[in-house]
């Protein structure tokens, strides 16, 4: 059985495993397509395009690696601390 279909922006934090203040930005930035729904203005994502974000970020991910092969980033933070 398929998951929803729209997800509130708490559950788009779990998946994602940010903040639900960083997915607003998101949404807020157009980074992840959303709708508003409700008097109260309750956020909603759609579950496809949430899908669609993260093979967004992979792609941008890819590229970045082809562009700046391993060692010439040898001062990024994260990687830093490996």
């Amino acid at each position: 059985m398929p998951g929803p279909r729209f997800l509130q922006l708490a559950d788009v934090a779990e998946v994602l495993n940010i903040s639900a203040n960083q997915v607003y930005a998101l949404v807020r930035r157009g980074d992840i397509p959303a709708v508003k729904i409700g008097g109260r203005g309750q956020w909603r994502v759609e579950s496809t395009e949430l899908e669609k974000y993260i093979e967004r970020l992979y792609t941008e991910t890819k590229q970045f690696i082809d562009t700046h092969p391993f060692g010439e980033e040898a001062d990024t933070t994260e990687d830093a601390n490996l």
